[in-house]
Formats: C-alpha cells, structure tokens, sequence
C-alpha cells in the first residue's frame, strides 16, 4: 500500500534553524525537500571525506584481503580514520602497480626465454669496441639475404620465421624486422620478479591486517551521511528576513507529532494536501508477507509513483509462481533452497533484512511444486522411464501447457485492469478498463486460433466490437463527442495490437521451461553414454550439466519472470516506475 503523505512546512527562526532541522531529525518521519539547492564549505568537506572513505573501504573489501581478522579483532578501533584510510589507499596503489609491472614482467620473461640468458649490458658495452649485435626476425626464405660482411647465428626458430643475432664490426642497415633488446637479462628479470613478489606479499598482509579497520569505518562513512543529510538539510532551507522554514512531506498519520513537535519548540507549522504537480516521494507500508518482494525492488531500483498503484502483492505471487514455471525441476528447487539455508546461516547475523532468505525459500517451493506436478527432479525422461508418475500429467501435454500460458497472461493483465477500473469508479472510465478486459480475452482466443489452430468461438468478434466500444466511448467522456471519439480511435490505434502480443508473450514461460528441463535431460543421457565402466566422467558430466543449468535458471527468471510484471503487467496498470522512495530524515 502507497501511504497517504501530506506536505509540510515548519517556520523557525534563524538563529534556531540548525537546532530546528536537529530536533526533526530526531523525530525522522520528515522527507526534505530543498527549498534551495544545498551549498556550503561543510558539505564540499563532508562529501570529500566520504568519498575518501569509500575508496579505503573499496580496497579493504576486495576477496584477497578479508581474511585473518576474526573476534574482536574486527573492531579494531582507530586514533585518526584520515592517516588509516591514507595508508590504505597507498599501500593499494603501490600494491596495484607491483602487480602490473609482475605482469609484464613475467611476459618479458616468456618472451625473451628461447633467446636464453644474456645480459644485454654486455651488448651495449661490445658497441663501445666496435662489435655490434643485434636480433632479428627474418623469414625461413630470406635467412641469406644479410649482407657479407655480418655474421649471422640462428638461435630458434618459430612460425617459419628465424630468430637470429647478426653480429658485425660495423654499423649496419637492414630491412629485416630487428627485436629489442630487453633492458634486463632472464636471470635478472627473474631475481626482479622475486624481490617484487616478497614485496606484493609484504604489502598484501599489511592491507590483511588493515581489514581489521572495516566495520569502524564503516560507522564512521555511516556517521558522515547522516550527517551529510543534516548539512543539506539546513543549506536547503529557505531565508525571509529573520525566519526560515524548511518543507518537505510525511505520512498522514505522523501529522500528530509534527504538531506537538512545533509547539513545543514555537514553531509555525502548515500541514497541506500535496498539490497535483508535487513530487510526493513513495512511501510503501506492507504486511511481512509482501514485503518478501522489495529486494526485487531495490535490486532493480524501481519505484511507482506516488499516484500510481501499489503492486507488489500481485507482483510476489505471480513471479513466484514464473519461478517455479522456468525452473520447473525439483532438484533444482531443493538445491536452491539448499544454498538460501546455508547462505543464511552465513550472512544471517551480518544482515538487518532477512527478506531475501525468505523469498528464495518461497522461490525454491515453488520450483519444487511445479517439479513434483510434472515429474521433472534433475531431468524428467529418466523419472518418468522408471515408471513414475507426474503428479499433474496434463501439465506434459504441449498444448495444454502453451493454453495455460496464454491464460496466465489473458488473467494477470485482467487483474491490472480490474483493478484501475476499481479505483475509477464511479466514473465512468472504469468502463474503458472493461473495453480493455473484454479485448484481452478475445486475443486469448485469437492467439488459441492462431498459434493452437483451435477455432475461433463465435462470440470472440462482438468481444473485440464490444471492448473497443467501450473504449473508444469512455477513454476521456467529453461534452465534445467527437474530441472522444477522436482520443478513444488513439488509444485503440495505440494500443490494439499489444494486447494481443502481451497474452503471446506469456507463452515464453511454457518456452524456457521446456528449454530447461530438455537441457537436464541432455546432460543425463550424454552420462548415460559415457557407460557404466565411466563412473568418474559420468559424475563429472553430470555435475557441470546440471550446475551451468542451475546458474542460467535464475538468469532466465530476471530476463523473463520479472519482465513480464515489469512491463506487460505494469503497463496495463499504468505503472510507469517514475516514483521516488520516502527517505524520512532521521539520526
């Protein structure tokens, strides 16, 4: 559910605005809205810091260095954050560019090894005395064409090319490709490489045992948001004379409180409706259950508006029940609810939000559901050749399944028209929705037609003359009836054609599915031929099969499953995703 907000201003004076802007923090049931854009010395050195912070701490978390510091170690305290996060950051650079010079080392060393060890020092040194040497890359063919008077020895050759020094007591042009010498011999290059891998290890155990560092600096970056938001807060309100005020909006039923805060710190306070043009930020307030769906959200950072609908109900239940339609494999849905436990034992205790364990469990059972309904546990060929039944068989049948599809689809945006039609009532727009409803069940039909080859029932055409009726007279009801007709025949033009492509498109759910399970079953037999005798290659066959399977599942659910609420759903709620979230200012 979307929160009714209501805009609120408090007038305070002057003198009193940081204390002011402090005391409804304390509150922090207020989203600020900057009367004036936010500037100031303290904010530039605020943000300073923290992107300071965050560079340390990007280091420090890196996989490599996130070892060795348990128990009370890992809340190490510090005397001054800034010469830490210094220190961390230099010994990362210096770190960095050892690794990168290791690197081209190392490549210098493969390079140059088939000419053996030298010591190009010596070479400089002959030119002195009039010996000069060189290296060449010549081709096979061409190894004669060197001038007389140049000594040539081949040292390898690679490729039908000849590598080759060509030694003479004078100076000589030549148009074959010569190899530059390398500044260090193998042996030197190699006794380089090993002092800087002492070094990368010396610095890498350093920055091991500045981890210990992590969660007090994290309290630290945490600290200078917050009071970051105190800074812009203040720096964004607005001056008349020796008054300031400060708006921004909060839940209708923190009204109270704000009330009770201004008299007793005597301010001015002006409690309003949003006006139509606002930017009235989305506060969504949902029992536990819906709530399971807001990693979704944040992971895919999107937000409704705030006059637009709240979804996330609809949303959980259909993309869970696309979960277990794309998975579709038992096997598969107990090992995901394998990993969620043991990822949650885990990072249990390092996370406020359990949220996503949840939902991964609801996941998991629903893939085990739909699995045991079609017989499908790490494959289907197999478990049904064994003489096993499907819980549901009808759910094997093709075109059974490509109907259910089409269904689904027909339902769920049913359901987004059903509901906009609702919250119309009593205008009579809601009957423009049910033109659309009406529509959509013919293009269930019509798709059953034309992809099925079932015919078309005889009531399908007054369904489609019917709905664009309905559509055409109570998109936008006007005095004028030719400007409605005129924006209904818009709306139909724009609009006809998807609603019969967004049923299609649900079919995409019996497509990936059925993808996933013949994958299974592919690996299954390509172990099966392996042969009885290959125990060890049928395992490995097996395991890599069903793991690469297991990774895509996922995969397809955040291309396929989450498109389908995103934007046919949504699209028919008219859910455009533009809001932006409640962030209340608070300590």
């Amino acid at each position: 559910m979307i929160v009714t907000m209501k805009k609120v201003t408090l007038i305070a004076l002057g003198k009193d605005s940081k204390e002011a802007v402090k005391a409804l923090r304390r509150l922090g049931v207020m989203h600020v809205e900057h009367a004036q854009p936010p500037k100031g010395k303290d904010i530039n050195q605020i943000q300073e810091d923290i992107s300071f912070l965050g560079q340390a701490l990007d280091v420090i978390s890196k996989a490599e260095f996130t070892t060795g510091c348990e128990g009370s170690l890992a809340r190490k305290d510090i005397s001054d954050w800034k010469s830490s996060c210094r220190h961390i950051i230099d010994v990362w650079k210096r770190l960095d560019q050892l690794q990168e010079f290791r690197r081209a080392l190392v490549a210098k060393i493969e390079e140059y090894r088939p000419w053996g060890d030298f010591d190009p020092g010596s070479i400089h040194q002959l030119a002195g005395k009039h010996v000069f040497m060189r290296l060449y890359q010549v081709p096979v063919k061409e190894i004669s064409r060197f001038p007389e008077v140049v000594i040539v020895r081949k040292i390898f050759t690679k490729a039908n090319n000849v590598y080759c020094v060509a030694i003479s007591d004078n100076k000589f042009d030549c148009s074959f490709q010569e190899v530059e010498l390398p500044k260090l011999g193998i042996s030197q290059m190699q006794k380089r490489l090993a002092e800087d891998s002492r070094v990368i290890e010396a610095l890498s155990d350093d920055l091991k045992g500045l981890f210990c560092y992590q969660l007090k600096l994290l309290e630290i970056k945490t600290s200078l948001e917050k009071e970051m938001e105190l800074q812009l807060a203040i720096s964004g309100m607005a001056q008349a004379g020796s008054l300031t005020y400060i708006s921004g909006y909060a839940p209708f039923d923190s009204e109270k409180a704000l009330r009770d805060l201004a008299g007793r710190q005597r301010w001015g306070i002006c409690v309003d409706d949003p006006a139509p043009d606002d930017s009235v930020p989305t506060y969504l307030r949902n029992p536990r259950w819906v709530k399971l769906i807001n990693p979704v959200f944040r992971m895919l950072e999107v937000v409704p508006g705030y006059h637009e609908l709240d979804i996330s109900p609809i949303f959980l239940l259909f993309l869970s029940l696309f979960f277990g339609m794309i998975i579709g494999d038992a096997g598969y849905g107990m090992v995901y609810f394998s990993l969620t436990f043991i990822a949650q034992r885990i990072w249990g205790n390092k996370v406020k939000d359990h949220s996503v364990f949840f939902l991964f469990y609801l996941f998991s059972f629903c893939a085990i559901i739909w699995g045991l309904l079609t017989g499908t546990i790490f494959g289907q060929e197999w478990y049904l050749a064994k003489g096993y039944r499907a819980l549901l068989p009808v759910l094997n049948d093709t075109k059974f399944l490509q109907t259910f599809c089409f269904f689904l689809g027909a339902s769920h945006l049913t359901l987004a028209h059903l509901w906009r039609a609702v919250l119309k009532l009593p205008s009579l727009t809601a009957l423009a929705d049910a033109g659309w409803i009406s529509i959509l069940w013919a293009a269930f039909f019509l798709a059953k037609t034309l992809i099925l080859g079932d015919a078309f029932p005889f009531f399908g055409r007054w369904m489609i003359a019917g709905g664009i009726t309905l559509v055409v007279f109570f998109t936008s009801p006007q005095r004028n009836i030719f400007r409605t007709i005129g924006e209904g025949l818009a709306t139909i033009a724009l609009n006809l054609v998807n609603n019969f492509t967004d049923v299609v498109s649900y079919i995409r759910l019996f497509a990936v599915g059925l993808a996933g399970v013949a994958i299974s079953d592919t690996v299954n037999t390509l172990a099966a031929t392996a042969g009885s005798a290959n125990v060890p290659v049928q395992v490995i066959i097996v395991f890599l099969g069903h793991t690469i399977n297991i990774i895509l599942g996922p995969m397809s659910v955040l291309v396929h499953g989450i498109r389908l609420n995103v934007l046919e759903f949504s699209g028919h709620a008219n859910v455009t995703w533009s809001g932006v979230s409640y962030k209340p200012l608070k300590e």
